[in-house]
């Protein structure tokens, strides 16, 4: 299996570190071929903008990503470095997202790999997104640290079940290209364990990550629960995320 870990953190030596370090190891010891994309290591440019298209617009005067996006798929003139990353994801069985949730979400340079990355044409089409993505056939996951505590994260908590936090990344990005999600690890506030609980945290990582063909996938509602409107049918009992019957 080929597996691409995008990793998002400005401190080698922090626990998102161990993280990848100790999937890399972990994987590449059962055989996978591991890929990592360090992105503040690599000085990855977050923002998009024209520079990302270095052919001809499809529209000089006004510019829309998605317009422009798909015409530099087509033509194969968008920049060297997305077409880099666009390449190790291509080549991926599996993507793994390692990242800390600041502000309840992915860092800004792992979002704008995202936004550079997913581009239209190369993630997405009108008529290929979820069930139909064209990413059909790949497993994701994400791995995190948070801040703060699992209560915090619990469905009754202050800072809202953590599936809920995720929804975004999970059905917005991963799952709306075709991946099937894996549930995420989580590390709770690794900043305030000691050495044992680190130790610990990356042995419970290790086991997943060996577990990785018998996990079963997070649910999704397929294609045929939603009308023609693409809200559920009546009837069909919302079980995904944040989603609910009204």
């Amino acid at each position: 299996m080929n597996v691409l870990i995008v990793y998002a953190h400005p401190e080698p030596r922090s626990f998102n570190g161990a993280l990848k370090d100790k999937a890399t190891d972990v994987l590449s010891a059962a055989g996978h071929e591991v890929t990592v994309s360090d992105l503040y290591a690599m000085g990855f440019d977050p923002v998009t903008g024209p520079d990302d298209f270095i052919g001809e617009r499809a529209d000089p005067e006004f510019l829309s990503i998605p317009r422009e996006q798909t015409r530099a798929i087509e033509t194969e003139t968008l920049a060297p470095n997305i077409v880099a990353e666009q390449e190790k994801l291509a080549a991926a069985d599996l993507l793994i997202l390692q990242f800390p949730v600041w502000w309840f979400g992915m860092p800004a340079i792992m979002k704008g790999w995202a936004d550079r990355v997913f581009a239209r044409g190369f993630a997405y089409l009108p008529g290929r997104k979820y069930d139909t993505g064209m990413f059909k056939g790949k497993l994701a996951l994400v791995s995190a640290t948070t801040g703060t505590s699992a209560d915090t994260y619990a469905p009754d908590g202050i800072d809202g079940d953590i599936l809920s936090v995720f929804w975004p990344i999970h059905n917005g990005l991963l799952r709306y290209s075709g991946f099937d999600v894996l549930p995420p690890f989580v590390a709770y506030m690794p900043s305030r364990m000691g050495g044992d609980g680190r130790n610990a945290q990356l042995d419970a990582y290790a086991k997943r990550l060996g577990e990785i063909e018998t996990t079963p996938r997070l649910f999704f509602h397929p294609t045929e629960d939603y009308g023609p409107n693409e809200r559920l049918k009546p009837g069909v009992l919302a079980r995904s995320g944040v989603q609910r019957n009204v």
